[in-house]
């Protein structure tokens, strides 16, 4: 049992906990840069239907979407020193850390590939045939009429996938890592468990707050400067702000 609940002790554990808030951005950046790298190189052989590679990335991004984060970080942390070992390499001296964050990057990158995928394919094909017949190249009508709108379309998915990434850091501390829970754990001595928890998520809700306007206001901006195009009946292109 904890001791009796002192709402000023949360005054106390906050800037505590606030201390290790570095590690766990940190991860999350990390973890987000190595998932958009992962994300955009495995949506490529999805959207040009790529045989055997398509097939692989389904499964592999199945996987992901079907098996709890910490069972993830488990597999990772335990079952990739086993891989590398059969090609003798050595990792039993890589921090914790690094294994929380490859195991991130390859759960955001799942989620990125059909992120990206889905926003994509939601372009009208209808666009592009008009952008081949006014004369445009596979790129041009890429960078100037598909990717604009996908990327309207896909903030608002990635946004959240931020977010969700940012409060699934807090199981990072499962595997050693002293982050702000990790700190929290440390905290639990003093048998003040519902000030700690509080604290903890009165920190969480904030950066959960922060993000959301971030990419709230990002998306307002892209929509604002998104150049709409449409389709006229005779198959021609009108631009316009």
């Amino acid at each position: 049992m904890g001791k009796s609940f002192d709402i000023q002790l949360i005054g106390v554990f906050l800037p505590k906990l606030l201390s290790y808030l570095h590690i766990t951005l940190f991860i999350l950046a990390a973890a987000l840069l190595l998932g958009l790298l992962i994300g955009f190189i495995i949506v490529i052989p999805r959207l040009y239907q790529v045989p055997v590679l398509n097939r692989l990335v389904m499964i592999y991004v199945s996987f992901i979407r079907g098996t709890p984060i910490l069972i993830q970080l488990v597999l990772v942390y335990y079952g990739l020193p086993e891989l590398l070992h059969l090609v003798h390499i050595d990792v039993t001296n890589v921090g914790a850390i690094v294994f929380v964050i490859i195991t991130y990057g390859l759960h955001i990158g799942a989620y990125v590939s059909e992120i990206v995928r889905s926003a994509v394919l939601s372009i009208d094909r209808g666009q592009l045939e008009a952008a081949y017949a006014t004369g445009m190249t596979g790129r041009d009508a890429f960078i100037r009429i598909v990717l604009p709108q996908a990327l309207v379309i896909a903030l608002p998915n990635f946004g959240n996938l931020v977010i969700s990434s940012m409060k699934d850091t807090s199981l990072a501390f499962s595997l050693g890592v002293m982050d702000m829970v990790g700190r929290a754990e440390t905290l639990l001595t003093t048998n003040h468990f519902l000030e700690i928890y509080m604290s903890l998520a009165i920190i969480y809700y904030a950066i959960c707050i922060v993000l959301e306007r971030l990419f709230a206001a990002g998306e307002k901006r892209l929509m604002r400067h998104e150049r709409k195009i449409t389709v006229d009946r005779a198959g021609g292109l009108q631009h316009y702000s």
